[in-house]
C-alpha cells in the first residue's frame, strides 16, 4: 500500500493485487451499495503509471468541492474520471473490476491504517509493489482506449498521454 497527498489534506491510499479470485463478489458488493469500507476497484492492466490515477483523484476531489460529482459515489466518481469517456456505464464496465479481473488496484481516498487493512481483507489475491504497473500494463487495450496513435507517443509518453485526456475531457 502507498498513500499519495493529493490536495488540502486529502489522500488517496493504493494498493495493486495480482491473482485475485473473488472479482465477481467484490463487484456484486460494489453493485448493492454494501462494499464496506467504500473503495473504488479499478482494472489495472489499464494503468500503466499511478500518475493518471492521481490527475483523476485530484479531478474528483475537485468535484466533490464543487457537489458536482456526475457518479453517486466519490470512489465510483474515480473510476468514471480516470476512464477519459463522458459515458459513466461504459466508463466503469471498461476502467472498473469486471468478474473475470484478476489484475486489481485499489484506491480509497483519506483511508486510515484500519480501513486499508480492510480492504486488503476484502481481496482474495496477492498484494504486489505499484512499481509493477508499468511492466504488467496493456499497451494496446489503453492504446485503443483511450485512442492513441503512434506518432503521440513519438513525442510523448503512454502515460502523459492517458494523463492529458484525463484532464482536458471536460473541454472536449
Amino acid at each position: 500500500m502507498k498513500v499519495f497527498n493529493i490536495s488540502n489534506g486529502n489522500t488517496l491510499s493504493v494498493s495493486l493485487f495480482t491473482e485475485v479470485t473473488n472479482t465477481k463478489e467484490l463487484l456484486d458488493s460494489m453493485q448493492a451499495g454494501t462494499l464496506e469500507p467504500e473503495v473504488a476497484f479499478l482494472n489495472a492492466l489499464l494503468i500503466p503509471d499511478v500518475f493518471p490515477l492521481l490527475a483523476a483523484a485530484h479531478k474528483t476531489l475537485i468535484a466533490k468541492s464543487r457537489e458536482s460529482l456526475t457518479t453517486r459515489t466519490l470512489h465510483s466518481e474515480l473510476v468514471y474520471n480516470y476512464s477519459g469517456s463522458k459515458h459513466i456505464t461504459e466508463s466503469l464496465k471498461r476502467c472498473g473490476i469486471s468478474d473475470s479481473s484478476t489484475y486489481v488496484l485499489a484506491a480509497r481516498f483519506n483511508a486510515s491504517p484500519d480501513e486499508m487493512k480492510a480492504v486488503e481483507k476484502l481481496v482474495n489475491g496477492k498484494e504486489i509493489g505499484l512499481e509493477e504497473l508499468e511492466g504488467k500494463a496493456d499497451q494496446a487495450q489503453i492504446k485503443k482506449h483511450y485512442k492513441i496513435s503512434g506518432p503521440e507517443l513519438e513525442i510523448s509518453s503512454l502515460t502523459d498521454a492517458i494523463t492529458c485526456r484525463i484532464a482536458a475531457r471536460d473541454a472536449l
